[in-house]
C-alpha cells in the first residue's frame, strides 16, 4: 500500500501537465492535419500514451508530449499512405526547375498540402513547418536518408504543380 500515495502524486501531476499542455498539443496537431476530429483523435491518443508511461514509472514534459504528438500524426501519415498505396499506384511527377522560393499564399498553400498525399504531406510539414532537418524528418519516417531527400524533391514538385494549377483557376 505504501506506492499507492506514489501513483495518486503521478496522477495529480499527469491531471496539472494535461490541463496545461492540452491547449499546445492540440494546438500543435491542428495547425499540422487540416482536421479538428484528427486532431482531437490524434491528441487523445498522446495522452492515452501519457497514462502509459505515468504507470510504468516516467517523468513526463510537455517536450515529451509534443513529440509523441509528432509521432502519432507521422504514424497517422504512415497509415494513411499504406492505405493509398494498397488502393492505386502512383507514378511520381516530372522533376522541375523552377525555383521554391516562390511567394505563397499561404490559404491556398495550405489547401494545396492538404490535398496531397500523406507521404508528401508529411515530408514537407516536417521539413518546412516544422523546420526539421533531413535527417531528422528521415529517422521519423523510417526512411534513409537518400530516399528522404527524393521524397522531399518529389514532393516539392507535386506541391509545386498542385498550387500552379489553382493559380490558372484564379
Amino acid at each position: 500500500m505504501s506506492s499507492e500515495p506514489e501513483y495518486t502524486d503521478r496522477s495529480a501531476a499527469l491531471l496539472a501537465l494535461y490541463d496545461r499542455v492540452l491547449p499546445d498539443v492540440y494546438g500543435y496537431l491542428r495547425s499540422r492535419c487540416g482536421s479538428a476530429t484528427l486532431a482531437e483523435d490524434l491528441t487523445a491518443e498522446t495522452f492515452l500514451a501519457a497514462v502509459v508511461a505515468v504507470r510504468s514509472g516516467r517523468d513526463l514534459t510537455p517536450g515529451w508530449l509534443v513529440t509523441v504528438a509528432r509521432n502519432k500524426l507521422v504514424d497517422h501519415w504512415r497509415r494513411e499512405a499504406r492505405e493509398q498505396r494498397s488502393l492505386r499506384l502512383v507514378e511520381p511527377p516530372p522533376e522541375q526547375d523552377d525555383p521554391w522560393d516562390a511567394q505563397l499564399d499561404v490559404l491556398r498553400a495550405r489547401g494545396v498540402l492538404e490535398r496531397l498525399g500523406p507521404h508528401h504531406r508529411a515530408a514537407l510539414t516536417l521539413r518546412y513547418v516544422d523546420d526539421l532537418p533531413v535527417p531528422e524528418v528521415a529517422r521519423l519516417l523510417g526512411r534513409t536518408l537518400h530516399a528522404t531527400e527524393a521524397l522531399i524533391v518529389r514532393a516539392r514538385a507535386a506541391f509545386r504543380s498542385a498550387y500552379e494549377e489553382g493559380s490558372s483557376d484564379d
